[in-house]
């Protein structure tokens, strides 16, 4: 009897005080009114804490909102979603290229091919108006002469426990000759546009064994695969040069300079670090500084996103160098077997950040708030807020009470709030797209999914635009390919699949599925059946399910549908490939690089090609894609790539969900022309959908402007 009592009085009284809490707690008015600070201080909710407030090694997205306020990336985003200088002022994409003299091949014209000969050849077509589009972009060719070098390799090898075990093994390597080729823009196609000259044989079978010397016989047989890769007949070396902003400096004080440029690469790219971000630097080769405020970044390869990767905040050198980190080991009294482990990602600075942001580190309250102060002397000009709060608020509902009350600016409103908000004329609503979508996965290596036209069929049974209404209240809108529909790279010309389910019956009976005796479409004697799996703990992917497996049942399809906890989930199903069907969502960068999402070769297990789509013509435009650095031309193959998977229909796109911001009408953008008058300026979202863009300018009235 006092189980059942306490059952009743416990969340009785837990919701008495939350009513109390709405009515206690002051509300925006009265707080401005008590205690004028209020207006220049900005109070955000986190359901969760911080991990680590380190640029090079945060990867939760409530390290990242704090670590983008304290720091600056070389670049950033403008409101058009192009990049923009941020500490580099500028930048310069240019490219090196080298081509190797193969002496036992003949060219074109028959002549044995050798440095001086080639590079007369191609002196005479350049002369001769025969390579036009290599005689504009081409700055200067010399030729190389043959050198003697040495390759240092990793080489991993299985060990008989199924261990990894790499060695470093250095190989000598006699260089032929090399012609240079310097250009002003990258070209993918540079050795193509060659041929005429070189031969469609000159790539063919290079004598690799003249020109590597391996003593070892046994690795030397394990290293052949390898001999492209340490000698390559081939190097497209794409250059960044980096203007640096001058008189840029650290929270400290210290000056920001090309030195902390390459101790950021080099804190990232070592191994004791354990950085999350080691991917997106490892296509560099070299970095050189050119002088205090410019730097030069060569890559080893063709990888157009690389250069996203300059978006990330960078490290002060000089309180991470060497001889910090060992002071700091030194005041903290490490043992030996501490020290000899000791990298950045063990020093205090993860908790008291100092960069160059426009926000500067004050305190860190575990699971509490975290307060930054406004950076006075931030290149671009202080923010108009003094201080920032980051207040950790784990329950929603009080996060909504809070917000309504005036504790905290800013509300993310759930789909079915969202309405509600909007004709509250206390508020102003943003509900932009995000950078992802929903999909039906089908594994195209399955026989029943390798017809495209069953693939279509089943998506031209679903009622998208219904299900969106209905799961998201409206709040979300159809897509139709692989890209953010936010960006430039989506092609908003591509139609979404119609619902027509008389159609979807057409094209199955097309490929042959009939209905049988009990209504269901079979063929060869076997029933159009097959398992719909998702994750557990996913309302809406549920809901799809059921929405989805009805409206296949109204055409004859019978489906089967699962749910897995989601670590089993991956583990048993999506990575090894053990399925039919899956309801996810992938979450996209800016950047439109899908190779690893859909490239014939990342489909295999573990892999997050894991439906197996393959088709060769996409295949080519997705490697183009990432070795092009033309941004117009980098368009044109996205969208010649979108219209091609939408085609082929490997998932069935549903909709990307919209993200609803709500913040008080009393919070503007403070505009200060040239005249010195403030002139306030509704908050608007950009292409991307981004409305803090101008938080630096934002700032809270006493009074709700008339806009």
């Amino acid at each position: 009897m006092l189980l059942k009592r306490l059952l009743i009085v416990v969340p009785s009284l837990f919701v008495l005080a939350l009513l109390q809490s709405f009515v206690w707690v002051p509300t925006y008015d009265k707080q401005a009114a008590g205690n004028p600070n209020r207006l220049r201080t900005y109070v955000e909710a986190s359901i969760g804490d911080a991990k680590i407030l380190n640029p090079t090694l945060n990867a939760d997205s409530a390290s990242s909102g704090i670590v983008a306020l304290v720091f600056d990336g070389l670049l950033d985003y403008d409101d058009k979603l192009a990049l923009r200088g941020r500490l580099a002022t500028d930048w310069e994409i240019t490219e090196e290229a080298y081509l190797l003299v193969n002496s036992e091949k003949r060219l074109a014209n028959g002549a044995r091919a050798s440095g001086a000969e080639l590079l007369s050849q191609i002196q005479r077509a350049l002369d001769g108006g025969k390579l036009p589009e290599l005689k504009k972009n081409l700055r200067e060719t010399r030729l190389l002469p043959a050198e003697n070098r040495v390759v240092k390799l990793a080489l991993p090898e299985k060990q008989p426990g199924g261990d990894l075990k790499v060695t470093d093994v250095e190989i000598a390597v006699q260089l032929p000759e090399r012609i240079a080729f310097v250009l002003n823009e990258v070209d993918q196609d540079l050795f193509a546009r060659l041929l005429p000259i070189l031969g469609e044989h000159y790539f063919e079978e290079f004598p690799y064994d003249k020109h590597i010397s391996v003593s070892q016989a046994g690795l030397r047989k394990k290293l052949q695969p390898r001999f492209g890769e340490i000698l390559p007949v081939v190097e497209h070396n794409p250059v960044i040069v980096f203007n640096l902003r001058k008189g840029v400096r650290f929270h400290d004080g210290h000056e920001f300079d090309a030195r902390d440029v390459k101790f950021t690469y080099d804190a990232i790219m070592n191994p004791k670090n354990l950085s999350p971000r080691t991917s997106d630097f490892e296509p560099i080769n070299e970095i050189q500084i050119v002088d205090p405020y410019k730097v030069k970044v060569i890559y080893k390869r063709l990888f157009s996103p690389a250069i996203y990767a300059w978006t990330m905040g960078i490290l002060p050198e000089h309180l991470l160098n060497e001889r910090a980190l060992k002071e700091e080991m030194d005041r903290r009294h490490l043992s030996t077997e501490a020290r000899a482990a000791f990298g950045v990602r063990d020093s205090d600075f993860n908790r008291r950040p100092i960069g160059t942001g426009s926000f500067r580190f004050i305190e860190w309250q575990t699971d509490e708030f975290i307060h930054l102060k406004r950076n006075q002397d931030y290149w671009e000009g202080p923010p108009e807020y003094a201080d920032y709060f980051f207040r950790i608020v784990p329950d929603p509902l009080t996060q909504e009470v809070e917000f309504r009350a005036g504790a905290i600016d800013y509300y993310d409103a759930r789909p079915h709030q969202v309405a509600r908000y909007k004709t509250d004329p206390a508020y102003q609503v943003f509900s932009s797209l995000g950078f992802g979508y929903s999909y039906i996965g089908y594994n195209n290596r399955k026989p029943l999914f390798a017809d495209p036209r069953v693939r279509r069929a089943l998506g031209m049974a679903i009622n998208v635009d219904e299900t969106t209404k209905y799961l998201l209240y409206g709040e979300g809108k159809r897509v139709t390919g692989p890209f953010p529909s936010n960006t430039e790279w989506y092609d908003p010309n591509v139609k979404p699949l119609p619902y027509d389910p008389e159609g979807a019956r057409r094209l199955l009976a097309e490929a042959g599925w009939k209905p049988n005796s009990e209504g269901w479409l079979a063929k060869d004697g076997k029933i159009l059946e097959f398992n719909l799996i998702t994750n557990s703990g996913n309302p809406i992917r549920k809901n799809i399910m059921t929405i989805v497996q009805n409206a296949w049942r109204k055409i004859g399809v019978k489906c089967h549908t699962q749910y897995f906890e989601w670590a089993v989930f991956l583990k048993d199903f999506i990575n090894t490939g053990s399925f039919d069907a899956t309801i996810l969502g992938w979450s996209m960068g800016i950047d439109p690089d899908i190779y690893q999402i859909f490239h014939s070769s990342q489909a295999g297990p573990q892999q997050l090609n894991f439906v197996g789509y393959n088709n060769p013509k996409a295949d080519q435009l997705i490697l183009r894609i990432r070795q092009e650095y033309n941004r117009e031309r980098q368009r044109e193959l996205t969208h010649e790539l979108h219209r091609i998977i939408a085609g082929d229909q490997p998932y069935t796109f549903l909709f990307v969900g919209l993200a609803t911001r709500v913040l008080d009408k009393k919070i503007v953008i403070v505009d200060r022309p040239a005249d010195g008058k403030e002139r306030y300026v509704k908050i608007f979202p950009t292409q991307g959908g981004n409305i803090t863009y101008y938080f630096n300018k934002w700032r809270k009235l006493e009074f709700t402007p008339d806009f």
